[in-house]
Formats: structure tokens, C-alpha cells, sequence
């Protein structure tokens, strides 16, 4: 099976620090706040279609403690000290788990319980096709429409993280990348790191001819 050396390059984790806002940097502010403790709602709420970044910042969540990402066995439990609780796609949920995504809302909105949900879906709250009691706490707090990147956004980022790695990224191979490349930020930083590492021990400039080496298929 034939497979470009771009796509075998592993994405990075998802953090709260590699994640590039765009439009969406009040939800990303309010995510921060979440996760240290420093939240006024006790539900936020993040939607958008795919490739926005909601599940990047629900999975970025959990990198920081004493932030905690729910599975479906602990969606409905308390657990002490954690400041947010964080929960992608709820849409998918069933029927026992929408029912403990419940009762875990009401239980981190008792009086004397700290905490706050963060929680993910593919529409707006009151559009998600559950129940009707959780679609109400769901967007009882603050909500977000996260928006995907534009192309032109996604140039800026990539020429402001060249910089920070000290080297300039010509036109061309942002052009290649966004058509050739997985076009998710996570995925084009990490292939812009590999570029710059394959730079520094071969001692050439960042090229496209360079790219299109790196980018030709390989057996595996």
C-alpha cells in the first residue's frame, strides 16, 4: 500500500498551547478558564462541524490537569479537585449516558461542589436530537460556534510558527502543504517541525524541492 511520507508523520497531541484559534479564540479563553478554576459558568458548551477544533480543545483538556476528559464508565461521577470536566461529541451518546451527563451537571451546580463541564457537539443545543431536559443544560451556560480555519488563516499561522522556530517558509511550500498535506493544524505544524529537523541535519534551506522529497510515496 502506497502512502505519502507526510501522512506517516505523526500529528502532536492535542494542547491548549498548539491549538490556533482563528475565530475561535473566545472559546479558547474560556476553555482556559475552565480548566484553572477561574470559570463563572458551569457549563460551556463548543459546536461546529467537522474540523473546527471543538474535540482538539475537549482532548486538550485533559492534558491539563487537574483538568479530566469523561469516557462513557465516568461520565456521571464527582471526582474531588478535578476543575473541569470535559466531554466530546455528545450527540453520540446513549440513552444510561445522557441521563448521567445529567445528574454530573446538576451534581458540579450544587452549592459547595466546584467544577465546570465542557462539552462538545455537531449543532447547536437546542438542535441536538437528545433529550430535552440535557439539550436545556447543555445550553443553560455559555456557548460557542467554533469556526474551521481559512486558508488564509491557516498561511498565517504556519508563517508565525516558522518564525518561532527561527527559519521563513516561502510561499510555495505553504501552497504544497495545504494541497497535498492533511489539512488540519495539528497534522501541517507537525510536518512543518519534521521540515525544520530535516533542515537543521542536513544543513539545506526549506524548500520545495526539499517537500516534495519528504512527500513521495513509500512502501509499507
Amino acid at each position: 500500500m502506497k502512502q505519502l511520507v507526510l501522512d506517516l508523520i505523526p500529528a502532536p497531541l492535542p494542547t491548549l498551547g498548539n491549538f490556533v484559534p482563528g475565530r475561535n479564540r473566545e472559546a479558547l479563553e474560556a476553555s482556559k478558564e475552565a480548566v484553572f478554576g477561574a470559570s463563572a459558568a458551569k457549563v460551556i458548551y463548543l459546536w461546529g462541524a467537522a474540523g473546527s477544533g471543538k474535540s482538539h480543545l475537549a482532548h486538550a483538556l485533559g492534558t491539563t490537569p487537574p483538568a479530566r476528559v469523561l469516557n462513557a464508565a465516568d461520565i456521571g461521577v464527582l471526582r474531588p479537585g478535578v476543575s473541569c470536566y470535559a466531554l466530546d461529541d455528545v450527540q453520540k451518546l446513549d440513552e444510561p449516558q445522557q441521563i448521567a451527563l445529567f445528574n454530573l451537571i446538576n451534581l458540579v451546580g450544587q452549592a459547595g461542589n466546584t467544577g465546570c463541564i465542557v462539552a462538545t457537539g455537531n449543532t447547536a443545543a437546542r438542535d441536538l436530537q437528545l433529550r430535552p431536559e440535557l439539550t436545556s443544560r447543555l445550553g443553560s451556560g455559555l456557548a460557542f460556534q467554533l469556526h474551521p480555519l481559512s486558508d488564509a488563516e491557516k498561511v498565517d499561522a504556519l508563517q508565525a510558527h516558522a518564525r518561532t522556530r527561527s527559519f521563513s517558509l516561502r510561499d510555495d511550500v505553504i501552497a504544497y502543504l495545504l494541497r497535498h498535506a492533511r489539512r488540519d493544524m495539528a497534522s501541517l505544524i507537525s510536518i512543518l517541525d519534521a521540515l525544520d529537523r530535516h533542515s537543521l541535519e542536513t544543513g539545506r534551506e526549506i524548500t520545495l524541492p526539499m517537500l516534495r522529497e519528504m512527500a513521495q510515496p513509500s512502501l509499507l
